[in-house]
């Protein structure tokens, strides 16, 4: 007889239904992951009772930790169903949607929030046509290295679920929109419209709203240096609010300030 897994789903049918759990056993695989023993469960959805059930339904798309649609709370941790190895996890198994943001249906959420946060902070880098430029400006290996790992961000929401200052009443922006301000404003044209983005950091929701509570940098799943890209965009913020301050006659069409 195969050995088998005990997985325990929170289960739900949309916003606003209540919640339930359902308990499923399924045949253990070598180097098998939360994913396939998701897909077996939806090929022959029949609970651990022998009741007749709908699939579970979940996101996952790259299935290699790279496009972080598949996030879930897996025993109790947020973190990616395609490398949650079934050997290394503790059974039996325990899979919840992320609770920080809106439910679609059983462990699907809407991370809308996360994508409407780079939109705000404008985190892209513009460019003048399709043509070619010819070589861009050097960086210095360190640079480079450090906006590689920033670049590994795959707005997987880990970090938002942890923080204590995201919630339903709460506009913070969350940690990966201003680690992206970071990356892009490290990029030699990037940095060209950093004002633009330090200002999507200023105000309701911003950098200053963030708790230094450090839960992000220990969730994400990449390594990427969270709490490094906040007190560095805090600086920023802080020097360009200074610049806005000194400058707002100039802008406004005055002399600016004497001397």
């Amino acid at each position: 007889m195969p050995d088998n897994v005990i997985v325990r789903i929170e289960r739900c049918d949309g916003p606003g239904h209540p919640s339930h759990w359902e308990e499923f056993h399924v045949d253990r695989r070598p180097n098998a992951n939360v994913i396939s023993v998701l897909m077996q469960i939806q090929r022959n959805p029949v609970t651990a009772e022998g009741k007749k059930t709908t699939p579970p339904a979940w996101d996952a798309a790259c299935l290699e930790e790279v496009c972080g649609s598949c996030t879930m709370v897996i025993n109790g941790k947020v973190r990616q169903a395609c490398s949650a190895l079934i050997d290394k996890l503790t059974r039996p198994i325990t899979l919840q949607p992320m609770k920080k943001f809106p439910l679609v249906r059983d462990l699907t959420v809407d991370r809308q929030k996360m994508f409407d946060a780079l939109k705000r902070v404008r985190a892209w880098v513009p460019i003048d046509g399709t043509y070619d430029l010819g070589p861009g400006p050097k960086q210095s290996p360190e640079v480079t290295e450090l906006r590689y790992v920033l670049s590994t961000c795959m707005t997987c929401g880990c970090c938002l679920e942890v923080c204590p200052q995201v919630a339903p009443g709460t506009a913070f922006l969350g940690a990966a929109a201003i680690s992206q301000v970071r990356l892009f404003d490290l990029h030699p044209t990037g940095a060209m419209n950093a004002s633009e983005r330090l200002h999507g950091l200023m105000g309701e929701g911003g950098v200053t709203d963030c708790g230094k509570a450090a839960n992000c940098v220990d969730a994400c799943p990449k390594g990427i240096p969270l709490t490094s890209s906040i007190a560095d965009m805090a600086r920023e913020t802080t020097k360009q609010a200074l610049k806005d301050w000194f400058f707002r006659d100039e802008r406004k069409g005055g002399a600016g300030p004497a001397g």
